[in-house]
C-alpha cells in the first residue's frame, strides 16, 4: 500500500484550494473529522464489505459535534467513496501545514508535566516565537513523565528543558 502521506497529499491540496475563502473554518471541521476517523472501530466498520458509503458517512457526521458545511460533506463523501478514510488524519496534518505556510505560522506542541495557565502559556509562546523565529500555533499536552519543565516540538525541532531530560544528561555524563 502506498504511504499515507502520498495518498493524503492530493486531498489536502485540493481541499486547500477549494477552501481559500475560509481556511480556519475548514481546518476546524477537518481536524474534528480526522479525530473521528482515527477510531479503530470506525475503521473496522468502514472496511466491512457489508457497510455502505452512506452508512459510514451517516455514522461520522452523527458523531461529529459541529455540523459540516456542504463543502465538508462533499469532501467526506469523496474520501469515503475512494476508500481513503484511514488517510484523513494525514490529510488534516498536510492541510494544516499548507494553511500555516500561507499564514507564516508553525505548529508547536508544548509538553508539560503540569497544566499551564494562560499567562504562563503566553510567556512561553512569546519566548518560543523569538527562539524559532516564526509565529506559532501553540498547543499544550500534559506528560507527567517529564517531572517538571517543558518539552517543545516545532516541526522536526525539539527543545527539551524538562527535568527528565536533564536527569538523562546527568546519567550519561556520570556513566561516561
Amino acid at each position: 500500500m502506498a504511504e499515507l502521506a502520498t495518498i493524503a497529499r492530493p486531498y489536502a491540496e485540493a481541499l486547500f484550494k477549494a477552501t481559500q475563502a475560509d481556511l480556519s473554518a475548514a481546518a476546524v471541521w477537518l481536524d474534528e473529522m480526522a479525530e473521528v476517523a482515527r477510531n479503530e472501530q470506525l475503521q473496522q466498520f468502514a472496511g466491512n464489505p457489508n457497510s455502505t458509503s452512506a452508512q459510514v458517512f451517516d455514522l461520522i457526521t452523527g458523531v461529529m459535534k459541529a455540523a459540516l458545511p456542504e463543502q465538508g460533506k462533499n469532501f467526506l463523501r469523496t474520501v469515503i467513496d475512494n476508500g481513503r478514510l484511514a488517510a484523513l488524519p494525514e490529510v488534516a496534518a498536510q492541510f494544516r501545514a499548507l494553511k500555516n505556510a500561507k499564514g507564516g505560522f508553525s505548529d508547536a506542541v508544548v509538553y508539560s508535566a503540569f497544566p499551564l495557565d494562560a499567562a504562563a502559556l503566553t510567556e512561553v509562546a512569546v519566548s518560543l516565537e523569538k527562539r524559532f523565529g516564526t509565529k506559532l500555533n501553540v498547543t499544550v499536552e500534559l506528560d507527567v513523565e517529564l517531572i517538571g519543565g517543558i518539552r517543545v516540538v516545532v516541526g522536526d525541532e525539539v527543545l527539551d528543558t524538562s527535568v527528565k531530560a536533564r536527569l538523562e544528561q546527568m546519567k550519561v555524563a556520570l556513566s561516561a
